[in-house]
C-alpha cells in the first residue's frame, strides 16, 4: 500500500496486459511500496553490463535508500511502471518531473527524465519499446509534455529504443552522454510505429498457436471417446510434423504411451519444451492446468473445455480468471469453449480441433467464433469441392469459442502476411473492438479478399462475449465495414459462394458479363440476376442444347477474347442421351479455353449435372493419393467423369463427410491444383502455380443463377474498391476554417457547464467557426411576434412548428412555405394554433424562405465503439422508411464524400430526376466534409445535425441544426498498445 505521504491513490487503469514481439504477452502495472522483494530480486538477474548503463557506473546491487526511491511513488510527479511475467519484474521504467534548471519539480513544469532497465534475458522482445508507449500515456495524463533521456553512447539498444519511436526529437552530446529529448504527443509518425509494433506481434502470438513445435494434449482419456482422446487422435491422424504428447493425471505410473503417443501425468513431466497445449478438462480443473502449464514455459492454449461465460455469471468470472491466470504467464488463448484450430501446412499439418478429418491444403483462411457454425464452413467447403474433398482448401482454421483472448482482430494481424493464404473468410457474431476491426480490415482488404458473414445482427452478443455495446444499428456498421473494403455477406452460403470465386478468379475489371450456355431459360435467369445485382450484362448467346464441348470453347474463347466483356457465366444443362464423358469433354473445354484467357473471371451455372460436377472439380493431378502412416488423413478425393465408385466408396465417402451440411452445391474446375509451395498472387493476380502448371486455376460452379451472379457482384464491388483504395483521396484544407476560435469557443461552453445540446445562438456560432451559415430562424410566440420576425427577415416567409413531435414533419401541416405578406401569415398561424394546440406547445418561429431543392439531411456521431461517423440521406419519411441512409467514418475524404452522395438508392433526385434541375452536388460534398472536419478535429462535438437542408440548384441553405457537447470519449487507438482488460 502506498504511503499517506502520497498524493494520489493506486491507478489501476495503468494496469494492462500486451503483446510483446515475440507474440508472448506481459503485464503492465505500477510499481508500489510492496514490490520492493522484487525489485531486489529483478536487480540481481540484470548483468553488470545492463546496470553500468542503466547509472553509468559500476553498481552491483541496489541500496536500501534506492529500493525505497524505487518504490515509492506519488503517481503524479514520480512515477515506475514494471513489466512483469509469471509476477515477477522483467523490465522496469520510471519518470521524474523535472524544471527549467533539470531539478525535481511539480506542476506546471511540463518535462521529466525517464529510464529503463530490462532484464538482459528479456531484451530483444519489444519490452522497453510497450514500456515507453505507457510510460508516455501516463505522462500525458499527468500534464508531462515532453521526456528527456541520458545514454551513453554504447547503449545503442536503448537509443534505438528512443528513436524508432516516431516521436518529434532532438538529440545532443555532452560530457560523454548522449542526451535524447522528444515531445510526447502522438505523431503520424509515433502511431505507424505503434501500430506497426502492434501487428508484429499480435501476428507472431498467433503464428505461435498455429504452427507449434510440439503439442500436448491435457485431458486425453484413458478409453477411446471423449473429446481430448477425439483431439489427440486428429492430431495424430493428421500426421502433425512436431513432437506430441498425451497428458492425464489419471494415467497408472507405468503407462507411458497412449494410442501410441508418449503419455505423461503431468506437463511438468515431459522432458523437452512445450509450446502449445490443448485443454479438455473439466472446468474446474483447468486452472491446476494452466498453473502447471505456465510453470513449464508453455506458449499458448486452446482450451476446449467448456462451462465459461457461456453458462452464466459464475462460469463468466471462472472466464475471466482463466485469462488472468494465463497471461500471468505470459501465454495466450484460443477458447475457451473453442472447437479447435487447423493448420494445413505441409511444414505443420495439425488438426487440433474436434474434426476429424483435415480439411485439404489450399488457400483459404477461415474463422468462426461458434463451432457449430465452423463445422458447417468446414462441411460446405468439403461438399462443394472445397476444403475437406475438394481442390479448394483452407491454409488455417481458427474456432475461437468465447474469444475471451485471441480474436478475429489477432487473427487478421496474422493473415495479413500469411503466404500461405489468399482469402479469408470470417464468421462473426460480435465485434469487440469495431474501431480495430475496421483499421485491420481495410489494410487486409487492400491485400487480399476479406468476406465476413455476422452472426447476432439484430440482438444481443452471444452470452459468452464480453464486448462494448455500440448504438449503432446493424445496418450502419455494416456500411462501415463495406467502406473499409469488407465484403459483407448473409449467410454462411453466400460465404462460401463468394469465397470460391475469390480464392482462385481474378478480380473483374468492371460489371460488363457475357452470358453464354446451352438453355436459354437458364441464360435468361442469368441475366435477370445480373440487373438485380447491379451488373450489365450483355445480350445473351444461346449455343442451343445441341451445342457440343467444341462450341463451349469456342463461345467462351470469343467471349473472353471481347474488350468490352468483364466476366462470363456459362450455364449449362444436360443433354439427353450424354453420359460422363460428355461432361468430361466439357469441363476440359471450359478449362482450356479459360487457360488461354487467364485475365477475367469465369464461373458456371449447373442444373443437376452430376457428371460435369465431378468433372468440374477433378484435375490432371487428383488421381488417387496413396495413404502412407505418416500422411494426413484426407476426405476421398472426388471422382473422375468416366469413374464410378463403388457402392462402398459411396458409403464411405458419405460416412467421412461432416454432417452439419446436406448442401450438394458447387464443384470447382480445376486447371491444376495449386501446390504447398505455391507463391501468392499479387493483388488482382490469378495465383501462379509451380512448375509448369502455371496456367492451373479453378472455375467455381453453382447450382443458381443467383448466387453465382451474386458471387460475381461481389466481386466486382470488391475489386472497384480495391481501385478506389488505390486513391483514397485527401481530406481537404479550408482557409476560412478557425481550428482555434472553435476550440476556445468549445472550452468555454463546457467550462460554463453548458451542454450536452446547444442553444440556437451557440450552435450556429460553432458552425460558423468551420464556414456552415445556419439560416437565421426568430421565435413567433404570438401572431405579432411571427409579423415581427417576417418584416425583420423579409418575406416570403415559412412559419415551423418546432415541438418535438412535429418538428421536421411537414406532412403532418406543422410547416407553411411561401408566405408572401403578413395576412398569410396571420392566417397560417391561426390555422396551425387551431389544429395542434397553443403556441406555448408548438413552440413556432418564423424562417426566411430558402431557395427550391432537395431537402437532405446531414448527422454526425461518435459512437463508443466504431468512433465518429458521417451518416446522409434525403430528407422525409420515405427515406427514414426505407432506411435510405449511407455512412463514412470519420474523417471524410473529397472522394468519400462524392461517394458518399451517391451512394443512397434515392440519389437520381439529386442528379435531375424526371427532368428536374440537378443539385449543387459539389456544395453538398463541400458541406459534409466540413462537418466532418468540425468532428474530427473537436472530439468534444459528439454529435451533429443539419435538418433539413435544401440543396438547390445554385448553393444550399441549412435550415436547422443541433449540436452537443460532452467531454471527448476515450480514444483506445491512440493510447497505448494493450489487450481486452479482463
Amino acid at each position: 500500500m502506498q504511503t499517506s505521504s502520497d498524493r494520489h491513490e493506486y491507478p489501476a487503469h495503468w494496469e494492462a496486459d500486451v503483446v510483446l514481439r515475440d507474440g508472448g504477452t506481459a503485464r503492465i502495472r505500477p510499481i508500489t511500496v510492496d514490490d520492493a522483494d522484487r525489485l531486489v530480486s529483478f536487480y540481481e538477474q540484470v548483468s553488470d553490463e545492463s546496470k553500468y548503463y542503466r547509472f553509468f557506473a559500476p553498481y552491483p546491487r541496489l541500496s536500501a535508500k534506492d529500493v525505497h526511491r524505487f518504490t515509492h511513488h506519488d503517481f503524479v510527479d514520480r512515477v515506475g511502471l514494471a513489466a512483469t511475467v509469471g509476477g515477477e519484474f522483467i523490465a522496469t521504467v520510471r519518470y521524474d518531473r523535472i524544471g527549467a534548471d533539470g531539478t525535481p519539480a511539480s506542476a506546471p513544469a511540463d518535462e521529466a527524465e525517464v529510464a529503463f532497465l530490462v532484464q538482459d534475458a528479456h531484451q530483444g522482445r519489444g519490452v522497453a519499446s510497450a514500456l515507453l508507449e505507457h510510460i508516455a500515456a501516463v505522462a500525458r495524463e499527468r500534464g508531462i509534455r515532453r521526456f528527456a533521456a541520458e545514454v551513453l553512447p554504447a547503449n545503442t539498444k536503448m537509443i534505438k529504443v528512443f528513436t524508432d519511436a516516431g516521436y518529434t526529437q532532438k538529440r545532443s552530446f555532452e560530457d560523454g552522454v548522449v542526451r535524447l529529448e522528444f515531445d510526447l504527443e502522438p505523431t503520424d509518425r509515433s502511431l505507424a510505429v505503434q501500430y506497426a509494433r502492434e501487428h508484429r506481434a499480435e501476428a507472431r502470438s498467433v503464428q505461435r498457436l498455429l504452427a507449434p513445435g510440439s503439442v500436448a494434449v491435457i485431458g486425453a482419456g484413458r478409453t477411446p471417446g471423449g473429446v481430448g482422446r477425439s483431439v489427440l487422435g486428429n492430431i495424430r491422424d493428421a500426421g502433425y510434423t512436431g513432437r506430441l504428447y498425451a497428458v492425464n493425471r489419471a494415467l497408472p505410473e507405468e503407462q507411458k504411451e497412449l494410442d501410441g503417443v508418449p503419455a505423461h501425468r503431468s506437463v511438468r513431466d515431459i522432458d523437452g519444451p512445450v509450446d502449445l497445449a490443448v485443454v479438455a478438462v473439466p472446468a474446474e480443473h483447468v486452472p491446476e492446468v494452466v498453473a502447471e502449464c505456465g510453470g513449464h514455459g508453455v506458449q499458448g492454449l486452446v482450451v476446449v473445455s467448456a462451462g465459461y461465460a457461456e453458462s452464466g455469471l459464475e462460469g463468466r468470472e471462472r472466464q475471466r480468471a482463466l485469462v488472468r491466470q494465463a497471461r500471468t504467464y505470459g501465454m495466450r488463448i484460443i477458447g475457451p469453449n473453442a472447437f479447435g484450430v487447423i493448420n494445413t501446412s505441409p511444414r505443420v499439418r495439425l488438426n487440433a480441433s474436434l474434426a476429424p478429418e483435415v480439411p485439404r491444403p489450399g488457400r483459404i483462411g477461415l474463422f468462426a467464433q461458434s463451432g457449430a457454425i465452423g463445422v458447417a464452413l468446414l462441411s460446405r467447403l468439403h461438399r462443394r469441392g472445397g476444403g475437406v474433398t475438394g481442390v479448394t482448401g483452407v491454409s488455417t482454421f481458427v474456432s475461437s469459442g468465447n474469444r475471451a483472448d485471441v480474436s478475429g482482430n489477432d487473427v487478421l494481424q496474422y493473415w495479413y502476411e500469411d503466404p500461405d493464404t489468399d482469402v479469408v473468410l470470417m464468421y462473426l457474431e460480435s465485434i469487440g473492438n469495431p474501431r480495430k476491426f475496421t483499421r485491420l480490415a481495410r489494410r487486409t482488404a487492400a491485400a487480399k479478399p476479406l468476406v465476413v458473414v455476422q452472426g447476432a445482427r439484430h440482438g444481443a452478443a452471444p452470452q459468452g462475449h464480453a464486448v462494448r455495446a455500440t448504438r449503432l444499428p446493424h445496418a450502419t456498421v455494416s456500411a462501415l465495414l463495406r467502406q473499409a473494403g469488407v465484403i459483407r455477406v448473409d449467410t454462411i452460403t453466400d460465404l462460401v459462394d463468394a469465397g470460391l470465386l475469390l480464392a482462385r478468379q481474378p478480380l473483374p475489371a468492371g460489371p460488363r458479363v457475357a452470358i453464354l450456355g446451352n438453355s436459354e431459360s437458364l441464360g435468361l435467369l442469368t441475366y435477370d440476376a445480373c440487373l438485380a445485382e447491379g451488373l450489365r450484362p450483355h445480350p445473351l448467346q444461346d449455343l442451343t442444347t445441341a451445342a457440343s464441348a467444341a462450341d463451349f470453347h469456342a463461345a467462351l474463347s470469343r467471349a473472353l477474347a471481347d474488350d468490352r466483356c468483364d466476366a462470363v457465366v456459362v450455364t449449362a444443362i444436360p443433354a439427353v442421351g450424354e453420359g460422363s464423358v460428355a461432361d468430361a469433354a466439357l469441363a476440359q473445354a471450359l478449362r482450356s479455353a479459360t487457360a488461354a484467357a487467364p485475365s477475367k473471371p469465369v464461373l458456371v451455372v449447373h442444373v443437376e449435372l452430376g457428371g460435369l460436377a465431378a468433372a468440374l472439380s477433378a484435375a490432371a493431378s487428383t488421381a488417387p493419393q496413396v495413404r502412407t502412416d505418416n500422411a494426413p488423413r484426407t476426405a476421398p478425393q472426388p471422382q473422375a467423369a468416366d469413374q464410378h465408385p463403388t457402392a462402398t466408396g459411396r458409403q464411405e465417402a458419405s460416412r467421412q463427410q461432416p454432417p452439419a451440411a446436406t448442401d450438394r452445391d458447387t464443384a470447382v474446375a480445376d486447371r491444376h491444383p495449386a501446390g504447398p509451395d505455391e507463391r501468392p498472387a499479387a493483388p488482382g493476380e490469378r495465383p501462379a502455380a509451380p512448375g509448369a502448371q502455371e496456367d492451373a486455376h479453378l472455375i467455381p460452379a453453382y447450382p443458381a443463377a443467383e448466387r453465382a451472379v451474386r458471387a460475381l457482384a461481389q466481386a466486382v464491388a470488391y475489386a472497384q474498391w480495391r481501385r478506389d483504395a488505390a486513391d483514397p483521396g485527401k481530406v481537404p484544407e479550408y482557409d476560412d476554417i478557425d481550428v482555434k476560435g472553435a476550440a476556445a469557443l468549445i472550452d468555454g461552453l463546457l467550462a460554463r457547464g453548458q451542454g450536452p445540446a446547444l442553444g440556437p445562438d451557440e450552435t450556429c456560432d460553432l458552425l460558423g467557426h468551420y464556414g456552415i451559415e445556419v439560416h437565421r430562424s426568430l421565435p413567433a410566440p404570438t401572431p405579432d411576434a411571427a409579423a415581427e420576425a417576417a418584416r425583420t427577415l423579409g418575406y416570403p416567409v415559412a412559419l415551423k412548428a418546432t415541438a418535438p413531435h412535429l418538428r421536421h414533419r411537414a406532412d403532418l401541416g406543422g410547416v407553411r412555405l411561401d408566405l408572401a405578406d403578413e395576412e398569410q401569415l396571420r392566417r397560417s398561424y391561426a390555422e396551425l394554433t387551431e389544429m395542434f394546440g397553443a403556441a406555448e406547445e408548438l413552440r413556432p418561429i418564423v424562417q426566411r424562405m430558402a431557395p427550391r431543392g432537395v431537402d437532405v439531411v446531414v448527422r454526425a456521431v461518435i459512437d463508443p465503439a466504431a468512433g465518429a461517423v458521417l451518416s446522409f440521406g434525403l430528407a422525409g419519411a420515405a427515406s427514414q422508411l426505407l432506411g435510405d441512409t449511407a455512412h463514412r467514418l470519420i474523417p471524410v475524404t473529397d472522394r468519400e464524400a462524392n461517394s458518399l452522395v451517391r451512394s443512397i438508392r434515392t440519389a437520381p433526385l439529386l442528379f435531375g430526376w424526371r427532368g428536374s434541375a440537378p443539385a449543387d452536388t459539389r456544395a453538398l460534398e463541400e458541406l459534409l466534409l466540413r462537418v466532418s472536419r468540425l468532428v474530427d478535429d473537436h472530439p468534444e462535438v459528439v454529435a451533429v445535425t443539419l435538418e433539413p437542408v435544401v440543396v438547390a440548384s445554385q448553393g444550399l441553405s441549412v435550415l436547422g441544426a443541433s449540436v452537443r457537447l460532452a467531454p471527448p470519449p476515450a480514444r483506445d487507438d491512440l493510447g497505448p498498445r494493450t489487450l481486452p482488460a479482463y
